[in-house]
């Protein structure tokens, strides 16, 4: 196996004792000051469950492409559905991959005097040709959570605030999934350019065997080599704001694999409810000494709101679906 260039963390440790509890706490702080990224193994989560959501994105992207085409995102002004290869984009350049979004369930707002981060809200496309593949994305999107909230917890503690910090702040939970399939390339090519993520928190599963994620540590590229049973995780833009450079967002990106071969992902954006204001956390002073600011990108602005920044990024990331159903947004922004 490739040499780790990420720490690796244990989420079980939290069931060995107040000790070992405690040291997971340390490492998770310390992975996420130093690096922003680490593999977490311990989660429960079942190589069944993983086998059938594996099998569920191949089946998916096995389709006849009308099918697939049916639930189109350019059909979805909440960005839901299905994109077609180089249908994404990062940094103004083309993805080359194919995905299906799928986000929280719920009816469009129509409210006219809703905020614009507002449009966001609404239902999913599902293909009909798939049945079976909301119920596999339900259970995922379940367990995940359960983890997520479990590591924002632990987060807390070992920032200095209440267990129940970000529970609080939080609201209703913004989720997004996205099952990724990068087709293979005759040429290395940009699977998903360089970027870092724009909410608070990131589980990534990665079909077993497949490398290409690279993540930024001291200015190069390090390649993060699979992990069996283990999850990427990082953290987003709004965990930096909240400590204020304490915690640190990182860059990374996919390198497409070489033709034939492909690679299937499937990220797991777990974030606060849009309309969430996520306040700064009064770190110890140990602690907020070594703070280090915000990333500051006249061009890639943070918001604290976090509606505002998943606006940002589904505007930039699908210019399609913003040109037919946003518009006026676009033409309201720099």
């Amino acid at each position: 196996m490739s040499t780790l260039n990420l720490p690796v963390l244990d989420l079980s440790r939290l069931d060995d004792g107040p000790e070992a509890a405690a040291q997971f706490r340390d490492d998770l702080r310390a992975a996420t000051h130093d690096v922003g990224f680490f593999y977490l193994v311990g989660t429960g989560v079942t190589s069944s469950l993983e086998g059938r959501l594996l099998q569920a994105a191949r089946d998916f992207f096995a389709l006849p492409e009308e099918d697939k085409l049916a639930i189109e995102n350019v059909n979805s002004p909440h960005f839901r559905g299905y994109t077609r290869v180089g249908g994404e984009r990062t940094q103004g350049r083309v993805d080359w991959r194919e995905q299906i979004d799928i986000g929280p369930e719920r009816p469009a707002v129509t409210d006219p005097d809703a905020p614009d981060f507002a449009r966001l809200i609404g239902p999913n496309l599902w293909p009909s040709a798939q049945p079976e593949l909301r119920e596999i994305v339900t259970e995922w999107h379940d367990r995940l959570t359960e983890i997520a909230r479990t590591l924002l917890r632990e987060w807390a503690l070992a920032l200095g605030a209440e267990r129940d910090y970000f529970d609080r702040h939080f609201g209703d939970p913004s989720t997004l999934i996205k099952i990724v399939r990068y087709p293979g390339k005759d040429e290395p090519a940009q699977g998903v350019g360089a970027h870092k993520d724009s909410g608070v928190l990131t589980l990534l599963w990665v079909e077993p065997g497949k490398g290409g994620l690279q993540v930024e540590r001291d200015g190069a590229w390090v390649d993060a080599p699979p992990v069996e049973g283990a999850f990427v995780v990082n953290i987003g833009e709004l965990l930096e704001y909240a400590t204020q450079g304490y915690l640190i967002a990182t860059n990374h990106r996919v390198i497409s694999p070489r033709f034939p071969d492909e690679r299937i992902s499937v990220p797991f954006f777990f974030n606060p409810a849009l309309d969430a204001r996520l306040p700064l956390i009064e770190l110890p002073a140990e602690l907020a000494a070594s703070a280090r600011g915000v990333t500051q990108d006249p061009t890639n602005p943070i918001h604290a709101l976090y509606g505002e920044n998943a606006l940002k990024s589904r505007l930039r990331a699908h210019p399609d679906v913003a040109a037919l159903h946003h518009a006026d947004l676009l033409a309201a922004r720099p």
